[in-house]
């Protein structure tokens, strides 16, 4: 028996110098020290020897058991060594190598040119409003003259939500709130957006961005419309630019006009861009109807004002010679990285 002890514990410790994986080192614990195991099969024949051998056998038997544990513990000490040092190699990070650049986000086109509005306007004196966009059918229309049956209702294609409240089709309704709250003079834009039920296309979208501007204070004639609409225009495109006034018709404005700003590509010659007008219709102004101004409160027998309306995505189209307005809500960064 003494053989056999001896014969199981060099076993054990070739089993266990062979070893490459804690997983097979629980299993040769079980193999030599489990209930059923080489070592207890050998302690239970110990009922078959003479009470002289017993003590002796028992000893060793015990001795056996223990370096086995011993051993077995410093081998699973090494292998959780060694297995957290390959942990430690497999993610570890190589600082000699090249970095990865990381694309850095921009200014949308629409962004960019809102802003440098606003600064223009700051500038002049003017301020920045702002109003609800979901809005009352009297701020989107009827306050700006605009009655319940007026036939220009229908060329606005409103999205309704009740029969009293919509989705604004211009920024000219923030210029009621301005008027209603604040006694002249005022001097404010409100840029944001308006929603009209158009068809998508290069030109339409159901979604898109004013500029409303009001001027309202004693004394304000059409000249200084027209000042600040060429000022406008000259920081936007150049000194050389130019623009002109056509009669138009605005329920909310008397006298109404439509500006022109010189084609970019003919400078005035005519082009198929322009049509051969040499110019290219960019937004809508006039004097504030004194309809509108007696609505809000104001005397207009004592003040005067005036108003303009310019469609955002056309001012960054003529910028950046954009042709399909769909390209700046198609959020393609092969488009919008080049600005």
């Amino acid at each position: 028996m003494k053989q056999q002890l001896e014969n199981i514990e060099a076993a054990a410790k070739q089993a266990l110098a062979d070893c490459g994986s804690i997983k097979g080192l629980d299993d040769l614990r079980v193999r030599f020290l489990g209930k059923k195991g080489e070592l207890t099969g050998i302690l239970k024949q110990m009922g078959g020897l003479s009470a002289e051998e017993r003590p002796v056998i028992g000893q060793l038997a015990n001795k056996v058991r223990g370096d086995i544990e011993a051993a077995i513990g410093d081998k699973l000490a090494k292998l959780k060594a060694q297995e957290q040092e390959m942990k430690i190699r497999s993610e570890s990070i190589d600082i000699t190598l090249p970095g990865k650049p990381q694309s850095v986000g921009k200014l949308h086109p629409l962004t960019i040119v809102a802003n440098e509005v606003k600064e223009i306007f700051l500038g002049m004196g003017f301020s920045v409003a702002d109003g609800p966009e979901v809005e009352y059918d009297y701020y989107n229309f009827e306050a700006l003259n605009l009655p319940p049956n007026h036939p220009a209702r229908d060329t606005q294609d409103t999205f309704y939500i009740t029969d009293n409240i919509l989705l604004r089709t211009q920024t000219s309704s923030v210029q009621v709130h301005v008027m209603e709250n604040q006694k002249p003079p005022i001097r404010i834009i409100s840029p944001g957006r308006v929603y009209r039920s158009d068809a998508v296309d290069a030109t339409h979208s159901p979604l898109f961005h004013q500029i409303e501007g009001l001027v309202v204070d004693k004394g304000v004639t059409m000249a200084d419309l027209k000042g600040t609409l060429e000022l406008l225009m000259k920081r936007l495109y150049g000194d050389d630019c130019k623009i002109r006034l056509r009669p138009h018709h605005f329920p909310f404005t008397e006298p109404s006009a439509e500006v022109d700003v010189m084609c970019f590509n003919c400078h005035g010659e005519g082009c198929r861009i322009c049509k051969g007008e040499g110019y290219i219709e960019l937004l809508g102004a006039g004097m504030v109807h004194p309809k509108v101004l007696e609505g809000c409160g104001i005397d207009s027998e004592i003040y005067s004002g005036f108003a303009f309306g310019l469609g955002l995505e056309r001012i960054v189209m003529r910028r950046y010679n954009i042709s399909d307005m769909r390209l700046m809500y198609e959020n393609d960064l092969r488009f919008l990285d080049q600005f």
